[in-house]
């Protein structure tokens, strides 16, 4: 290694190598932010308490006299009872706020003149504004005029107010980590976000949950973060590309941006499993946020078809060895397949209903006004528009009778029109798709009314056309993780679930299921008015780590930071016992390194359990499953498949052999598991090393 590297790497690892010395007036400057918080946060612990003693004596009055009270009082009392407690939560946020700015302020200052100005006025920038005396003494990181800190240098910059844009300069810009509310450096910076504080960050330990970017978004993220026209964003982001962060910190500055209009319970985040879900929970409350509701397609499914139809889980496609099964999910996993669907319902009127006249007595219906009835409710599904043409008959009927005659019902109306069609249920009309196609063995069901899992999702877009499905209309912006995960059919009943705002965001470098056949073009197709945009940078792990993914799974937009590291250890083993024991020499010096987390990551669920089991008497060990809830620090064993998503300090892959790892299917599985590690990569084989990995 020459000089140079060595000095490069010791800079990208020293926790000092950041001038600890702070710029006196930055003292002086925090001394008094943290005064004016402390005095903030003493009147907002007394506004609890006063609200929360006025709620304990109204509930004790309403106790002690509720014989006594009329029920016009009582109702009041309640209606009072309500506000307090609403005054109370308001209060306790307010409260929490300052707690938080307390322990970390701000991270920015900007020194801005308007062109309209004689002199430059000093900002300084944290996650929540704080106001003082009618004084504003910290701005939002998600405000108008914060986005100059990330997107402009010293020198011309500007910014969109809601007045218009204003345009002036930054005479200068400062940066700080300010921790428990002591400043740990400030610095000058001419750069919009300076390598030192970024490379600092990035050289951290792992953190058990994701933690906020706000001090180092940089200027291509926060083009994504603060797009606000945009209908729907589609991210492509490269392992470590921060792209989750991002989305999650698009949330909140939609939120900041349209608090009026948009509030936590209108946002929805589709993610892959619970791990993932408990990982990012705490990103949102961190900017000031509530929690967002989570759920997983799984779920979404069994809340549309309780009491319709049954579904078994998804079968592992790396362990699940039935070519037939593997076909048949291959089929439904094209864009082809949503076109055939929708050729088969443009036909499926004239397959499954029969025209014919409705007669009552003198009054008819004919076949032709019934039909064109049925092609002008076409945007409705089929038995919705039955029960319109229904009430039409019956309006008609009714408006004809002069002379006061009994007309039947529209529910009696109904049953005749029901009485037409040659399909009673989805069911029937979902194996009727595939005879139509004349693929019968495209669809088996493994029991009585119950579906494979490939088949939940065309079985509801068909039912949605057939009897109806309920779309949300709480959910106004919707968030789907892991992209690459989930075929266009599953995108197209979502999109009908969901008319709403959306931010997709994944990695098809990253795609695990063999039996999926389709691109980021395909998903485009999908959603026509949608943005794509790229990030090709890697922040997670170290410039060698990237390197030699790049080696496993060529990547030729993938960009890694300057942040350099260990070089990979590929270590050979002589058998499977010398493998293990080598396993926990590495695992020996991860427990006295300091670091905080390390991945083992086996290439399937059931392997990593063996493992997991070879380790668990002799190390305080975790194992991340299907059935897991949850990610904390320390030693973790766990598949490919549950690792998405997650980074860890240190990564052990072990089995990276010829056998384990020998299809093309496998070579973006070897490039996941490489790319969790943020400082340390050990792979360890037996036999000949797997074909897909760089050779010394």
């Amino acid at each position: 290694m020459t000089n140079e590297k060595q000095n490069v790497k010791h800079k990208a690892r020293s926790s000092d190598f950041i001038d600890p010395i702070p710029f006196p007036d930055e003292i002086a400057h925090l001394k008094l932010i943290n005064d004016k918080l402390d005095a903030a946060l003493h009147q907002a612990n007394a506004n609890v308490d006063r609200v929360d003693k006025e709620y304990m004596d109204a509930k004790r009055y309403m106790a002690d006299y509720r014989g006594e009270i009329d029920p016009h009082e009582m109702f009041q009392n309640e209606l009072a009872l309500k506000q307090i407690d609403r005054t109370g939560a308001f209060s306790v946020g307010i409260w929490e706020k300052l707690a938080k700015l307390k322990e970390s302020p701000y991270f920015a200052r900007i020194d801005f003149q308007t062109n309209e100005s004689q002199i430059a006025t000093k900002h300084y920038i944290g996650r929540f504004a704080f106001s003082h005396e009618n004084e504003l003494l910290i701005i939002d990181w998600r405000a108008p005029f914060a986005s100059m800190f990330y997107d402009c240098e010293v020198g011309s910059a500007g910014y969109d107010a809601p007045m218009g844009r204003i345009e002036g300069k930054l005479t200068r810009k400062r940066q700080f980590k300010v921790k428990n509310g002591v400043l740990e450096y400030a610095l000058e910076s001419s750069v919009n976000i300076h390598d030192d504080v970024l490379q600092r960050e990035l050289s951290h330990t792992s953190d058990e949950k994701m933690k906020s970017i706000i001090a180092t978004i940089q200027k291509e993220q926060n083009k994504i973060i603060r797009n606000e026209k945009a209908g729907t964003i589609i991210i492509q982001g490269v392992a470590g590309s921060g792209k989750t962060a991002i989305a999650l910190h698009r949330i909140a500055f939609l939120l900041y941006r349209f608090k009026d209009k948009l509030a936590a319970r209108n946002v929805k985040i589709l993610s892959p499993n619970k791990v993932f879900s408990d990982y990012i929970s705490t990103v949102l409350p961190e900017l000031g946020e509530e929690p967002i509701r989570e759920q997983r397609f799984a779920e979404i499914a069994k809340d549309h078809l309780e009491g319709i139809i049954a579904f078994e889980a998804d079968k592992d496609p790396l362990e699940t060895e039935d070519s037939k099964w593997a076909a048949r999910v291959r089929f439904k996993s094209t864009l082809d397949f949503v076109k055939q669907m929708d050729g088969y319902l443009h036909e499926l009127p004239a397959m499954i209903f029969e025209f014919v006249d409705y007669p009552c007595g003198r009054f008819v219906a004919s076949a032709d006004w019934i039909q064109r009835r049925f092609y002008g409710y076409q945007n409705y599904p089929i038995k919705k528009r039955l029960r319109l043409i229904a009430e039409d008959i019956h309006d008609r009927f009714d408006a004809d009778n002069f002379r006061g005659e009994e007309i039947p019902r529209p529910g009696a109306i109904l049953k005749g029109l029901m009485a037409m069609l040659k399909v009673k249920n989805s069911l029937a009309l979902y194996r009727g798709f595939y005879q139509w196609l004349e693929l019968s063995e495209m669809l088996v069901l493994p029991a009585r009314k119950t579906l494979e899992w490939a088949d939940v999702y065309p079985f509801m877009y068909l039912h949605a056309a057939f009897e109806g499905l309920s779309e949300s209309k709480v959910i106004k912006h919707l968030v789907i993780d892991e992209m690459q995960d989930y075929t266009p059919i599953q995108y197209a009943v979502i999109n009908r679930l969901f008319p709403c705002q959306k931010t997709i965001l994944g990695d098809y470098g990253q795609l695990i299921n063999p039996n999926h056949r389709h691109t980021i073009a395909d998903i485009q197709q999908l959603f026509s008015d949608a943005r794509l945009v790229e990030l090709t940078k890697s922040y997670r792990s170290t410039y060698e780590i990237i390197s030699f993914a790049k080696g496993i799974q060529p990547v030729d937009r993938l960009e890694p930071v300057e942040r350099h590291g260990d070089a990979p250890a590929m270590i050979p083993c002589s058998d499977k016992e010398d493998e293990i024991a080598k396993v926990k020499v590495t695992l020996d010096a991860f427990l006295q390194s300091g670091n905080a987390s390390l991945g083992i990551i086996l290439k399937t669920n059931s392997s990593a359990l063996v493992f997991y089991k070879l380790l668990a008497e002799d190390y305080q060990i975790q194992l991340i499953s299907p059935d897991s809830t949850s990610f904390t620090n320390g030693i973790s064993v766990t598949s490919i498949q549950m690792s998405k998503g997650l980074e860890f300090d240190e990564v052990i892959i072990p089995n990276a052999n010829s056998d384990t790892y020998k299809c093309d299917d496998d070579q973006s599985l070897l490039y996941i598991a490489a790319t969790r590690a943020m400082h340390r990569l050990t792979l360890l084989y037996r036999g000949e090393p797997s074909r897909f990995l760089p050779r010394p």
